[in-house]
């Protein structure tokens, strides 16, 4: 008995996803390689440590990923109102995750550190390759987000046809978890 043409476009979604997450995470984890590195240079800060804006922005993504979660079990039991307002809320935690990123952008720049020039430092230039890197893949995860909303007023998910769904937070997850080990790792290796 063969494995049918849903179940395999499923699958094969599913491995793309994986690829491409592992991709992500092996590039970060060169980064964060490169960082441990570099924290032997004689121009690396000692005691740098984040604004406290990024612990808020790290609270607020770990809620993006309950809110998320939830939207999924919402659909499963077929609460279609509850679905599409815990998408909502997942967009605007992710709106605030975003403003709080570039508050904390704003706090280490005022404090007179910037991604290059004289008053760059290797420390603060690595923060921001991380940050804004992570930045972008949320972009994405945006985007991904957008489509679900839209794809969720056209009607097109239901608790039999939920695969987009099954997807966005899966890739949803990884983001969250990823910004959770960049945050960590800039936290405790100082």
């Amino acid at each position: 008995m063969g494995i049918n043409v849903k179940e395999r476009n499923s699958r094969t979604k599913k491995m793309m996803l994986w690829f491409g997450m592992i991709s992500m995470a092996m590039t970060f984890a060169g980064l964060t390689s490169a960082y441990v590195v570099s924290s032997s240079r004689a121009d690396w800060l000692e005691g740098f440590a984040l604004p406290a804006v990024f612990t808020y922005s790290t609270i607020t993504i770990v809620l993006s990923s309950v809110t998320f979660y939830l939207a999924k079990r919402n659909l499963s039991q077929n609460k279609l109102g509850q679905f599409k307002a815990m998408l909502w809320l997942t967009l605007a935690l992710t709106i605030t995750f975003i403003n709080f990123q570039f508050q904390g952008f704003s706090e280490i720049i005022s404090s007179g550190y910037y991604f290059t020039g004289a008053e760059s430092s290797i420390t603060t230039s690595f923060l921001y390759v991380l940050v804004l890197l992570h930045l972008a893949h949320v972009s994405a995860g945006l985007i991904v987000l957008s489509v679900v909303l839209i794809n969720a007023y056209r009607n097109q998910y239901s608790p039999e046809q939920f695969l987009g769904v099954e997807l966005a937070e899966l890739f949803w997850h990884f983001l969250d978890f990823l910004w959770l080990y960049l945050f960590l790792f800039v936290t405790i290796y100082q």
